[in-house]
């Protein structure tokens, strides 16, 4: 906190407030509107690092990787105009995903608002139903107080993105500077009161219970509950599963771990949702990859939500109990009312269901007779590779699905995904913020070949930087997962999803990356252990079979214990 003034300009007073909010590392791409505040970051370039991405969209989804892997706000920076508008995809992605992130933009000058001048947006109504709170600045005084704004709402309660877009004459005048933290907003509660009333029903519900069931989700890892979650299951003795985003919040090989749920989810976890007795969600708000069709989606349970959002509570699935609070509390304050139990009969049956899925699914991915490589195998050879300690980054398409059923992980925020959104490109520019995150990690980037064409151009950003991202690209020459839609539902007309690609090796090693590509099976684990062994940054296509599906998988509109094993 600074309450000395000083008088400087407001683009300074933009680099200074981030250095005051422990900014080291921001992403973005200058233009003519936001000059100002990148020649102050010049000045200021051994105090805050700042990453030339190749795309303003690279500059959130790289904030976004950051944020998750290190759990602070992630920084981005873009001109006006279109240089805004290219934030947008990536904002609109930390929204329903949770991510803080603070986005900066440049703006043309104040006299010229409406005008419809060169590069002018109005970014604050387009941003508005995507960004946790906004705010343009024309008057170079109030640059500090909007910053200090920002990252408070960003970071604290339910986390997301914040956008501040300030006049190209805000940044050049002057005011008097000082600093002062951000502590509380009128009328924003972020963490609601704990009702201890609630907490004990919760726990009489979840005593009671003979077949209860977690759900848990992402905002496990939000408030940091890792532990006290892991407690209350290991107490409780109760089965849990994860959403997508909830991955890696507890151990994949936890005995009470029993998979994943939703449209791609395990199939003992989608078939027993509609036969637990007890429901009780945790950080996750019900999304429609989850539930499938609501009017079938576990009415003969009892629910009980934990969540920090009051607006999540009876959103989508009607609660018995909700506990409101924030994770880390509310799963420590239970602890002391809920019963040790043994749940093992209940838990073998989640077990029986793998048994079937092992045989009609997993074997077939891992255990493959084709001649054809799988995404299951690769999956495996890199958790073998990284003794399942790597974060992985994956984009969206069946690879994706592949990757969080696949991976395995031992330590919280090792999962990245774009999850909410579903943003193919969203993976290569992710895993550069999420190394940036977590530099003594491997980070291995999960892509398909048709994502990955999105933003490949940030492998300039990997050169510049020289960040070891381990980037794998899982070509079957498909849009693989809207090929897999058109040939169950559609009779297999596989209309514009057929991929003619460019050399991939040839385009990493353009931009100086060690590249490789596998396509026999006896060639994979040796290819994997190169790359992750390597010191730099490593490209590896691995060709896998064209028409091969992702199984489990509950058709759309159809209920969770419709999943399909083939």
């Amino acid at each position: 906190m600074s309450t000395k003034t000083e008088r400087i300009i407001g683009a300074e007073a933009v680099v200074r407030s981030l250095l005051a909010e422990g900014v080291e590392i921001a992403y973005g791409y200058p233009g003519g509107a936001i000059m100002p505040i990148y020649d102050e970051l010049y000045k200021y370039q051994d105090k805050l690092h700042h990453v030339l991405t190749r795309h303003e969209q690279g500059a959130t989804h790289a904030a976004q990787g950051f944020a998750r892997t290190s759990g602070k706000v992630g920084v981005a920076l873009a001109t006006s105009g279109p240089g805004a508008t290219n934030l947008i995809t990536g904002i609109a992605d930390a929204q329903i995903d949770s991510t803080p992130m603070v986005c900066i933009t440049g703006q043309v000058a104040s006299h010229l608002l409406g005008t419809d001048a060169f590069q002018e947006t109005d970014v604050i109504s387009i941003s508005s139903p995507i960004t946790k709170w906004n705010v343009q600045v024309t008057k170079a005084e109030d640059i500090p107080g909007a910053i200090a704004k920002a990252f408070y709402i960003a970071k604290s309660g339910r986390p997301g993105p914040v956008l501040i877009d300030i006049t190209k004459d805000a940044q050049l005048s002057e005011l008097d500077y000082s600093y002062e933290k951000c502590t509380n907003v009128r009328s924003y509660q972020p963490v609601p009161t704990t009702d201890i009333e609630k907490v004990k029903e919760a726990a009489t519900l979840i005593n009671a219970a003979k077949k209860p069931m977690i759900v848990f989700g992402q905002g496990v890892i939000l408030g940091g509950a890792e532990q006290e979650f892991k407690a209350f299951i290991e107490k409780s003795g109760i089965p849990s599963a994860w959403t997508v985003l909830g991955l890696s919040a507890l151990a994949t090989n936890h005995p009470l771990n029993v998979g994943m749920v939703g449209m791609h989810g395990h199939y003992g976890p989608n078939k027993l949702t509609n036969e637990c007795d007890v429901l009780i969600a945790v950080g996750m708000r019900f999304d429609d990859r989850v539930t499938g069709d609501l009017s079938k989606y576990a009415k003969q349970a009892k629910v009980v939500h934990f969540d920090i959002d009051p607006a999540e509570i009876d959103k989508n699935v009607k609660t018995d109990v909700a506990v409101l609070g924030d994770s880390k509390d509310t799963l420590g304050k239970i602890l002391e009312f809920i019963e040790e139990k043994d749940h093992s009969a209940w838990l073998q049956q989640f077990r029986d269901f793998d048994k079937i899925e092992f045989e009609k699914v997993i074997n077939g991915q891992l255990n493959p007779t084709k001649e054809g490589l799988t995404m299951g195998e690769v999956l495996q050879g890199i958790n073998k590779a990284t003794n399942d300690d790597a974060v992985i980054v994956s984009d969206v398409g069946q690879h994706q699905m592949m990757a969080v059923r696949y991976a395995n992980f031992t330590h919280t925020r090792s999962n990245v995904t774009s999850g909410g959104l579903g943003t193919m490109g969203f993976a290569l520019p992710a895993s550069i913020g999420a190394k940036m995150g977590a530099p003594d990690r491997h980070v291995v980037a999960i892509i398909g070949d048709g994502g990955y064409q999105m933003t490949c151009q940030e492998l300039g950003t990997i050169l510049q930087t020289g960040t070891a991202v381990k980037i794998v690209v899982l070509n079957n020459e498909f849009l693989g997962m809207v090929r897999q839609w058109q040939q169950l539902f559609f009779d297999r007309r596989y209309a514009s999803t057929e991929m003619t690609n460019p050399d991939f090796v040839k385009l990493a090693e353009a931009y100086s990356i060690p590249a490789k590509k596998v396509s026999a099976r006896g060639d994979l684990q040796g290819a994997i252990d190169e790359m992750i062994a390597c010191k730099t940054s490593y490209f590896l296509e691995v060709m896998v079979e064209k028409e091969d599906n992702v199984f489990p998988m509950v058709p759309t509109g159809a209920s969770v214990s419709d999943v399909r094993l083939e």
